[in-house]
């Protein structure tokens, strides 16, 4: 117990030659961290379809977890929604266990070793986040100018995730450089590639463009890392939640390749995405015309690649694009609403959960699931907070039911691949995982608050057979850790946590 991990030490090394300013208050939150990520991951030993876990018993002592081999893991009650660390210490039979990679490395299943590893770097990179924190609080006044920083408020990454901050390759002063926590401006570079040696779809403005060339932006560290080459200054721009994804100021966001593995994917841009973004865009955009004004979702200018994954770029309008500054009204991702005092108020969450449901389930109705969850969503807020229309970023991951579309006779875009699919359960766990498991419910941050707003919001709405399964059946979400606990199972993984409506359910 309170014993340093080798994360945590390494990154205090690297922290006292780079930054010494920040170590003592980097210690300071250590204990913090431990217990934030210990939570996020005792979620998933309670939640999850994780194999090696054989049982289950709740009582009021809390919860106890029957392994294959025999032993028993005790913690308290897992509340599936809660955001808030509840979880400082864990009992593997009689050990008792404070930190979730010792827990993990010493419970012996198979790929723990290498999770072990991760989650002692998550540990240590959010005491990291929240060592450069400015010390904001639910209750501050003084709101964001621009975009980045809304997206720089959110200092503990996924809320659920236990690899919430996790960046493997990426040094300390690589992540003070490059974390949109620590606020740095970073110089995007370019890369000049032959046009005909491109796929490019939509436009590509001049100043990216070099006789028969294009230039395509190039995050540092991909630079560095990946293509391990120098490129050519090109903007000085502001990360978002992301990390590759940054706004040039007045301008676009530009989303770029980095082929790193952060939580659970490596953030490479595939020629797949590359290769359907304009006609997403496109439908997308005529879609959003059938949301009767609640929604806009962000163009996609243009997107080129080199052929290849790892050098690649997305240009796309920022969502402020959609706020009326002229009436004060602010655009702001739902993932930075937990920064603000606005989800205390159960009348505000019930409204915003009403606006955020009647949007997802009329394009579900229509045939398009969206991966709705608090990066890809955003909210316009008029001046006094009240949500009013909803602003849609990042069409890469989304589905399409041809049948669906075609029942409501919308003309089918010409899209293959994994986007496409008919399937009923796909499709609503794709929304109901991202909104409501994702999005809402960290925004509300516990299960009593989530079942609070969603009863009150699902009053008004049409009874879908959608919205039926939303009420009646147990709440989709990605299993995280079983994902990454089985790197050999392509493809997403799913948990079925407590219907918030119906707490017996699951």
């Amino acid at each position: 117990m309170h014993r340093p991990h080798p994360a945590e030490a390494e990154v205090a090394d690297e922290l006292a030659g780079v930054r010494p300013a920040l170590s003592a208050r980097y210690a300071a939150e250590l204990p913090g961290a431990r217990a934030a990520v210990l939570t996020r991951l005792w979620r998933a030993l309670a939640h999850e379809p994780l194999p090696w876990i054989t049982g289950r018993e709740q009582d009021r002592e809390g919860l106890t977890l029957r392994l294959r081999d025999g032993r028993r893991l005790h913690g308290p009650t897992a509340d599936p929604y809660a955001t808030a660390p509840y979880v400082s210490v864990v009992h593997l039979d009689s050990m008792a266990y404070d930190h979730p990679a010792r827990l993990m490395a010493d419970l012996g299943v198979p790929h723990c070793v290498g999770f072990a590893a991760e989650l002692g770097h998550s540990v240590a990179s959010l005491a990291l986040s929240r060592a450069g924190r400015e010390h904001l609080t639910r209750h501050t006044t003084e709101w964001p100018a621009v975009d980045w920083g809304w997206e720089q408020r959110v200092v503990d990454g996924h809320p659920y995730h236990p690899g919430c901050r996790s960046r493997p390759g990426f040094s300390v002063a690589e992540q003070l450089a490059y974390g949109p926590e620590h606020r740095p401006v970073v110089t995007l570079g370019t890369v000049p590639v032959r046009a005909a040696e491109c796929l490019l779809t939509g436009a590509w403005p001049d100043e990216l463009r070099d006789g028969g060339r294009l230039l395509l932006p190039v995050h540092p560290w991909q630079a560095a890392h990946v293509l391990k080459r120098t490129c050519d200054d090109w903007r000085a721009v502001h990360p978002l939640m992301s990390l590759r994804t940054l706004a040039v100021p007045g301008g676009p966001h530009v989303k770029t390749a980095l082929s790193a593995r952060l939580t659970s994917s490596v953030r490479d841009i595939s020629v797949y995405s590359i290769a359907l973004s304009a006609t997403l865009s496109a439908f997308a955009e005529s879609l959003a015309a059938r949301a009767d004004g609640l929604l806009h979702v962000t163009r996609t200018l243009g997107a080129a690649t080199a052929q290849s994954p790892d050098l690649a770029a997305v240009l796309r309008e920022s969502p402020q694009t959609y706020a009326s500054t002229a009436r004060g009204e602010r655009v702001v991702p739902v993932a930075a609403l937990a920064t603000t005092a606005l989800p205390e108020s159960p009348a505000w969450l019930a409204d915003f959960t009403r606006l955020t449901l009647t949007v997802g389930l009329r394009l579900l109705e229509l045939g398009v699931a969206l991966e709705a969850h608090g990066q890809n969503l955003l909210v316009v807020l008029s001046e006094t907070g009240a949500p009013l229309r909803l602003v849609y970023r990042d069409l890469a991951d989304i589905r399409v039911s041809p049948a669906r579309l075609a029942r409501h006779g919308i003309p089918v875009p010409d899209l293959s691949g994994r986007i496409v699919t008919d399937d009923v359960a796909t499709l609503c766990r794709k929304l109901f995982g991202s909104l409501v498991a994702g999005a809402l419910a960290g925004t509300a941050g516990s299960a009593a608050a989530l079942g609070t707003a969603l009863e009150t919001a699902v009053r008004s709405l049409p009874r879908t057979p959608d919205l039926v399964a939303l009420l009646e059946e147990p709440l989709p979400a990605k299993a995280l850790t079983l994902m990454r606990m089985e790197p050999g199972t392509p493809g997403d993984q799913w948990a079925r946590l407590p219907n918030p409506l119906r707490p017996q359910a699951g």
